[in-house]
């Protein structure tokens, strides 16, 4: 009983481990993708908030100010739109 459960961790430690390493952000960004198209009235003020805070946060932007980023381009999107 206690070779069938140390055997695979032991075998395929790393592939496991890196794989569990991402699953909190995967299941993250697929309860969250949805929420932020179905959110705004239109979907495409959705999609431009999406791609301004990606771009925000990949340029080391934090959590507030992407936020407050992406909440104004809803807001102007949704103006002209």
């Amino acid at each position: 009983s206690y070779l069938i459960r140390v055997l695979p961790m032991t075998l395929i430690r790393k592939p496991l481990k890196s794989f569990l390493y991402y699953v909190p952000y995967v299941t993250l960004a697929v309860m969250t993708f949805p929420a932020i198209l179905h959110a705004t009235q239109s979907p495409i003020s959705g999609v431009l908030a999406l791609v301004v805070g990606v771009v925000a946060a990949w340029c080391g932007a934090g959590l507030l100010p992407v936020a407050v980023l992406c909440c104004a381009v809803v807001f102007i999107a949704e103006l002209f739109l």
